[in-house]
């Protein structure tokens, strides 16, 4: 097999709103009840891909979920007409379009059988998110159907929080190498719930097969979450041999950095002190949250949002960076402000996979001209804009559902209807 990244994005789905649900995600709360422009948030989301490809970097996608999500509403005894509206604002959110929260990904050469191993989060935090692992689960299941090559998992039980490959870092010489993979649990974040537990990332490594002796189960700080990085991937970010961090990313940084160092051949910690860049600075501008990636060329390449150029502290780190003989070799700038109005950034929006391309269903693989129909699909049906008090609108919800159904059949994919 020819094991590469591959990197799966969410579509951003035609009910993206700012319904600001999500505590701890100073974004989605300071942009609560403000309008909208779902059409325009999933073409922002296609540019990036198509950026990625230009990297001759693979590429994949996720399908938007169904929205309003009435079976959800059925079970708490309700419709999408009748529900209060804070429930209505659940039932409707898009925020499935963040594939970093979809599952935890294990590639092959970590696993004992061989296979990659994608156990799909429950996301148990937040109710908006809650409801979202079925819908992803049918997606995997159908993506990664090859069980030659793949092995699905159904989420760890509720009791414990999982919010999958947010939490979760992998470093290794190479991709297609076996490496060691760390989950980043929360114990306290202050005001902000910690919404990755220690019992889930354990039970996680154990379904997807991993040695015990190349698995790290490291402690979030508590400065981090209540500060805002609701998750790992908003303060550190990995590949390859490179490790990427703010300085008060984690509880014990010493100890981490010593494990790595015994471990990964080559390992290389990139640190961003908090003197030079303040950590409310890196998680506004989302310098973490970023696709830390390896093109054929062989140049690591940062590609970060919009937001971290026009932060003077951390475009004058990056700068001085890249100047300098430092790992991170280039950076690619991206437009993707309405995620990250949402609360989510470049890294938000995809699933890391390395697998064989060829094992995976190739619906769900794209170049250019699929993603010319997509475009074309969100261009036609997609709305032009959505404000929180139009959700239960029947002509939107209606344009909603017709606009989902359209990219499905662009996309023969019918079965997720």
């Amino acid at each position: 097999m020819s094991l590469v990244e591959i990197n799966f994005d969410g579509i951003v789905g035609p009910s993206h709103n700012y319904a600001g649900l999500s505590l701890g995600n100073l974004a989605s709360t300071r942009n609560a009840g403000d309008v909208s422009r779902p059409r325009a948030a999933a073409l922002q989301g296609l540019d990036k891909m198509r950026a990625n490809l230009a990297l001759g970097l693979a590429q994949g996608i996720f399908l938007p979920h169904p929205r309003p999500q009435r079976a959800w509403l059925a079970e708490l005894g309700t419709t999408i007409e009748e529900a209060e509206p804070v429930i209505a604002a659940n039932a409707m959110s898009a925020s499935a379009m963040w594939a970093a929260n979809a599952a935890t990904v294990s590639p092959a050469p970590d696993t004992a059988d061989g296979k990659c191993h994608l156990t799909v989060a429950n996301l148990r935090t937040m109710p908006h998110r809650s409801l979202e692992w079925p819908s992803t689960y049918g997606q995997c299941a159908l993506a990664f159907a090859d069980t030659a090559h793949f092995q699905v998992h159904a989420p760890v039980p509720c009791a414990f929080g999982d919010e999958g490959a947010a939490n979760h870092m992998r470093l290794a010489p190479a991709h297609a190498e076996p490496g060691i993979e760390i989950f980043v649990y929360g114990v306290s974040g202050g005001p902000f719930p910690a919404r990755q537990h220690i019992e889930a990332s354990k039970a996680v490594a154990r379904l997807n097969r991993l040695d015990p002796a190349r698995t790290l189960l490291v402690q979030q700080s508590e400065e981090a979450i209540a500060a805002g990085a609701f998750h790992n991937d908003v303060v550190a970010v990995a590949n390859e041999r490179v490790l990427f961090a703010h300085e008060q990313a984690f509880a014990d940084k010493d100890g981490l950095i010593a494990a790595c160092e015994r471990q990964v051949p080559g390992f290389d910690y990139v640190e961003v002190a908090a003197a030079d860049v303040p950590l409310d600075d890196a998680i506004r501008s989302y310098l973490f949250n970023a696709q830390l990636v390896t093109p054929p060329d062989g140049q690591p390449t940062l590609i970060v949002p919009t937001e971290a150029r026009e932060t003077p502290t951390v475009w004058r780190w990056i700068e001085r960076h890249v100047a300098g003989n430092g790992p991170i070799r280039r950076v690619e700038v991206v437009d993707v402000r309405q995620s990250m109005a949402n609360g989510g950034g470049p890294a938000c929006l995809r699933l890391r996979v390395v697998a064989d391309p060829t094992t995976v269903d190739p619906r769900f693989v794209v170049d250019e001209a699929k993603l010319d129909r997509i475009a074309d699909a969100i261009g036609r049906y997609w709305p032009e804009q959505i404000h929180r008090g139009e959700l239960q609108q029947p002509g939107l919800i209606a344009e909603i559902e017709r606009a989902r159904a359209a990219l499905l059949d662009a996309l023969d994919l019918s079965e997720l209807a």
